[in-house]
């Protein structure tokens, strides 16, 4: 959790706050790379919040090498994703109205290495063939991945 969100959540609680999150989409070809969150065991993306001062690509970039290890080279613009889709509650009770900036990487370099405390495993699926438990706010970048890619 960044220093900015463990400030507000000091004051708010598990009250709802909107979260500027960004995200990147690693791909190889029909294959996008997912990771296990240790949060709540379902499959999702690579991305987090954005810090104070931080480029919407900075964070992205950021956020991968933190959780993977990789590190991103070219980033092509997915999306912006925002509304009820977004709401989220963490298993701590934390309530969330992500808008979330997405990218799609595939110039990519570096050793995979799981973020200990965040990551349980990485796996590469086929984007038709997705496991059923996705994180709930990664679900509209992936169906824009999809329509994209196929």
């Amino acid at each position: 959790m960044s220093n900015y969100v463990k400030y507000i959540r000091n004051m708010v609680g598990n009250n709802p706050i909107i979260l500027v999150g960004c995200g990147v989409l690693v791909c190889r070809g029909s294959k996008i790379l997912l990771h296990r969150r240790v949060d709540n065991g379902m499959w999702a993306t690579f991305g987090g919040c954005m810090e104070m001062g931080e480029t919407s690509e900075e964070t992205a970039r950021r956020e991968l090498f933190e959780e993977t290890g990789l590190t991103a080279g070219k980033l092509e613009f997915l999306g912006i994703f925002s509304g009820s889709d977004m709401f989220y509650t963490y298993p701590n009770g934390d309530q969330v109205h992500c808008v979330c900036i997405e990218y799609i990487c595939t110039d990519f370099a570096g050793e995979m290495s799981p973020q200990a405390d965040e990551v349980l495993e990485f796996r590469w699926f086929d984007i038709n063939k997705l496991p059923p438990n996705i994180n709930p706010t990664n679900k509209p970048a992936l169906a824009a991945l999809k329509e994209k890619i196929c």
